[in-house]
């Protein structure tokens, strides 16, 4: 399998070096962080460590609750906060979309991002909106400044999965968010392991257990510093930026999701007509290459993306469309390759068509 090329990143990246290390010292360290004896002492030492390693990577300030991975920090966030309402934007991840009955969802605009317009008529005091600021599917980037300026004036609440997002990527972020998820296995880190960063615990209900009473569970110390370790090593984004610019000249008329937009240099979406997602997949996966059709959750599903959907895509173009992402260890020559299969695959659709 080393031969194969992986442009699957959004789904998962593989552990760093590091990581692996850190969860390798972990397991060493076997007590329960909670236990009041001298070996749980030590393992709730590197625990409260390893949290304030992943605050201080991330640049946040405030609590930090360790959790099995974002989808459970978004849960907590949404269930657990002492919101009145919730907004979701019609293009969030799939596991907001199952925790958020009842909520309000709100428009976007034809490139992806929030009609923030419709957020001023929404949000009122006491209200939480959830926003995912890197879009899994397509990597828009949600103009999180003027969201969170929003939100704070009506006095809301914001939720933001980040999940997608490198470490130092938005101060944006960390400015104007009061509950944001993220996961440590898009970031390097091993699986089963995330946070929610909540910038007040009196937005939060507490449910019992660890985490100060806010999620309840034994602790993972092994997966808590590996998490801490992975966000401590720099994500080359102006590299990433470039490779993704690389590949795109590479593909003469391709359409590009959201490209009007912001863009992650983690994540592009493409179209090709006249051949399905499923069908690209195959014959990607065939020539050694692996890519999705959208966020993990939701690729291995018939039903076309919601997300597409909310952009304004209509049968059959939003079945036709390829997520590639990127991470530390693509090369332009596995850019090149891609885009070389991609122009195969591209030029045997328009002659079976002619």
């Amino acid at each position: 399998m080393t031969d194969r090329i992986y442009l699957d990143h959004a789904a998962t990246t593989p552990m760093l070096p590091e990581a692996i290390a850190a969860v390798e010292e972990g397991m060493r360290r076997w007590a329960n962080p909670s236990s009041p004896h001298a070996e749980g002492r030590a393992a709730r030492a590197a625990l409260e460590d390893a949290r304030a390693r992943i605050a201080a990577a991330y640049g946040w300030a405030h609590e930090v609750v360790l959790t099995s991975g974002a989808s459970e920090s978004l849960y907590l966030a949404l269930r657990r906060s002492m919101a009145e309402r919730r907004l979701i934007t019609a293009v969030e991840h799939d596991a907001v979309l199952r925790h958020s009955e009842g909520a309000k969802v709100l428009p976007v605009l034809s490139d992806g991002t929030l009609n923030l317009d419709a957020l001023r008529d929404a949000i009122g005091p006491g209200v939480l909106l959830c926003v995912q600021r890197t879009n899994s599917e397509t990597g828009v980037i949600q103009p999180i400044e003027a969201i969170g300026q929003i939100v704070k004036a009506a006095g809301g609440i914001l939720l933001v999965d980040a999940a997608q997002m490198p470490a130092r990527a938005s101060a944006a972020v960390l400015r104007h968010a009061d509950l944001v998820a993220v996961s440590a296995h898009k970031r390097g880190g091993p699986p089963g392991i995330g946070a929610l960063f909540v910038r007040d615990f009196a937005k939060l209900l507490p449910m019992g257990g660890q985490e100060k009473g806010y999620r309840a569970g034994t602790e993972n110390l092994p997966g808590a510093l590996g998490f801490a370790a992975a966000v401590e090593v720099p994500e080359e984004m102006d590299r990433l930026y470039t490779l993704r610019a690389r590949l795109e000249a590479a593909l003469p008329g391709v359409e590009v999701v959201g490209a009007a937009n912001s863009r992650s240099p983690l994540i592009g979406a493409y179209r090709m007509p006249g051949v399905s997602s499923a069908a690209q997949l195959i014959r990607f996966d065939m020539a050694g290459i692996s890519v999705s059709a959208g966020s993990a959750c939701a690729s291995g599903s018939l039903r076309p993306s919601h997300v597409m959907s909310a952009m304004g895509w209509d049968e059959p173009a939003l079945r036709e469309v390829v997520r590639v992402s990127f991470g530390r260890g693509t090369t332009e020559a596995e850019v090149d390759a891609f885009a070389a299969a991609w122009c195969d695959i591209a030029d045997e659709a328009r002659a079976r068509a002619a």
